[in-house]
């Protein structure tokens, strides 16, 4: 099973949304942080426990955007590319949710 293309398009899938979520913050007259998560890396050759942990991030970051369109509803423009960004990460789950 080959996973290079897979993950390749979710790195740059998550650093397009990262790019969109700054502005966004930008806007509303925030700082943006640029700290990552400090959820572990799991280090690991098995593609099953690979796909587990891409499972449960892409999972964490579909909650995520979920809970932040419920306090952006008055921004329409906002609003609108949140939830593209959450539909993308919905797909993205089920994409791994296919692959194991």
């Amino acid at each position: 099973l080959h996973l290079k293309p897979f993950f390749d398009e979710e790195a740059s899938e998550s650093h397009t949304h990262a790019d969109m979520v700054r502005t966004a913050i930008v806007k509303l007259g925030g700082v943006a942080v640029t700290e990552r998560d400090s959820t572990k890396i799991v280090h690991t050759t098995d593609y099953k426990v690979m796909l587990k942990e891409a499972l449960k991030t892409e999972q964490k970051a579909a909650a995520g955007y979920e809970e932040v369109l419920s306090l952006i509803k008055d921004d329409e423009e906002m609003y609108d590319s949140i939830e593209q960004i959450y539909f993308q990460e919905l797909r993205s789950v089920e994409e791994v949710t296919q692959l194991m």
